[in-house]
């Protein structure tokens, strides 16, 4: 269930109002008592406050995850990183991650695995599989 929704229905019941029907609570219902509503409405005020102060989702701040990449965006990646832009503004120009963009600038022979920043899950652990340490561009 969605925040906007919780709120919704939290605050319909703070209100006095079965949310499933409109119907208004009768004066004896446990939802009219004034310590119920009071903490209702203390649920609502959370809800809507928690709701403004959180961050982007992911999926909201990098909205090209897990899409592929069109020949235009490989192009335009390619010319920013030979311009030497660095790669975290790389990443949020793209909406992607910073695996993302490095997985994107190997696979074109821009980067080797071993000057990656970000792991690479689907091969061994660099340090596991050449003994060295991480390298990471100075970009």
């Amino acid at each position: 269930m969605d925040d906007s929704k919780a709120t919704a229905i939290v605050s319909a019941l703070a209100n006095g109002v079965n949310p499933l029907t409109g119907e208004i609570f009768p004066a004896s219902s446990p939802y009219q008592a004034p310590e119920i509503v009071r903490a209702l409405h203390t649920a609502v005020r959370a809800l809507e406050s928690g709701r403004q102060s959180r961050p982007p989702q992911r999926s909201e701040a990098l909205g090209n995850v897990g899409k592929p990449w069109s020949k235009d965006e490989d192009q335009r990646l390619l010319a920013e990183f030979d311009r030497g832009r660095p790669l975290p503004e790389l990443a949020q120009a793209h909406a992607r991650t910073l695996a993302g963009i490095e997985a994107r600038l190997e696979k074109h022979g821009r980067l080797t695995p071993q000057q990656r920043v970000t792991s690479n899950r689907y091969t061994p652990n660099r340090d596991e599989s050449n003994g060295q340490g991480t390298k990471h561009v100075q970009r």
